[in-house]
């Protein structure tokens, strides 16, 4: 059984020294003003919870989490078609478009951080598999179909990413940044489930081998960066089973080397809870989405019932109330197509929740 983390160790999670249970959600924001979805968002979430950079895709193409994160690449660029973003070789509108989108987000951001001060951040970005799956070729066929398309956007990306944690880090002075990999079509990516262009068949699938030893590149980079790495995983129920052989994306996602992972709770399995604990056990963070949003108008779940979802596997793992501040509780999806009121008191649920979490890790 692996042994518990010193928490009082240099590399220990904050939350872990604080002995508090944390709040966060997933990136997505709705509306279209950066300034008050950021000031909404680090009002809800103040220390010692998590507030991040909003992604907010009701602006159009480039808001989008595909084209945010395509601008980020280093020597790539691309453009919009009627099927989605295209790789090209020289910047156009779009992807100008795309690139000053973040910019001002960052921007809006900085301001905002200057009247709600401390504090640290997490930033977002579509993983390298989740991208390819999602950027085409010249031929009209996904960048995933061809490994060494798959390679150059990888290698872009890791290139491009310490440029995006320094500019996050300026624009919030002092603040640990946390990087949320976005990862939601790893699963079909394993299992050969992403239809071709013409949808008429799907592609081969990626060897569990090579998403590891991409992961692992992305984590040395943002770790080199002085970041940490979450990587945000697709529902447990995604894929079905895998295929004989084959890691889980949240063992894959743990041996790369990152800090945490993010994980819809109403899909976990007994299995999965057991994974869980291990990671646990061994000091990783857990990112558990445990609200799932309401039809517009409904109710949200009481802090009661959302404690209750908690503890019940946790009880049953054996794991003890201490332990609990190894958890970020998010919504189980994003909140991009909720009001914007819906969403900030999704954020209130999620921080009641964990303070009363904590009332459990005090009684101990």
């Amino acid at each position: 059984m692996p042994q518990h983390p010193d928490p009082t160790g240099p590399a220990a999670r904050p939350e872990a020294v604080s002995g508090t249970v944390t709040a966060t959600a997933l990136g997505s924001w709705p509306g279209n003003d950066p300034v008050e979805s950021s000031r909404v968002i680090r009002g809800e979430l103040g220390a010692p919870h998590l507030p991040f950079l909003a992604e907010l895709p009701q602006r159009g193409p480039g808001a989008d989490p595909v084209g945010r994160s395509a601008s980020l690449l280093v020597d790539i660029f691309v453009d919009t078609q009627p099927h989605g973003w295209r790789l090209v070789e020289r910047p156009g509108k779009d992807h100008r478009r795309a690139v000053s989108l973040l910019n001002q987000d960052i921007n809006a951001l900085a301001d905002v951080a200057g009247e709600h001060p401390g504090g640290d951040l997490k930033i977002s970005l579509r993983g390298p598999l989740s991208l390819a799956a999602n950027l085409y070729l010249h031929n009209g066929e996904r960048a995933l179909s061809d490994a060494g398309a798959r390679r150059d956007l990888l290698q872009s990306l890791v290139a491009g990413v310490g440029s995006y944690i320094s500019r996050a880090a300026s624009s919030v002075p002092g603040a640990q940044i946390t990087i949320q990999v976005d990862e939601p079509e790893i699963a079909a990516v394993l299992g050969g489930g992403i239809p071709t262009a013409s949808g008429y068949r799907t592609l081969r699938s990626v060897p569990s081998s090579e998403v590891s030893a991409a992961w692992e590149q992305m984590c040395s980079a943002i770790t080199a960066a002085g970041a940490d790495t979450v990587f945000a995983l697709p529902r447990a129920d995604a894929s079905g089973p895998l295929r004989k052989g084959t890691k889980s994306p949240f063992e894959l996602a743990r041996q790369a080397g990152a800090q945490g992972v993010a994980l819809a709770a109403d899909s976990l399995t007994a299995r999965d809870w057991e994974g869980i604990a291990e990671a646990v056990e061994d000091g990783d963070r857990v990112w558990l989405g445990i609200l799932p949003l309401p039809r517009e108008g409904g109710e949200l779940p009481q802090v009661t019932r959302l404690v209750e979802s908690v503890l019940r596997p946790w009880n049953k793992l054996g794991l003890p109330a201490a332990s609990l501040p190894a958890l970020r509780l998010t919504p189980a999806s994003g909140l991009a197509d909720v009001s914007p009121e819906t969403a900030r008191r999704v954020l209130t649920r999620l921080t009641g929740t964990a303070a009363a979490l904590d009332q459990v890790v005090a009684e101990g």
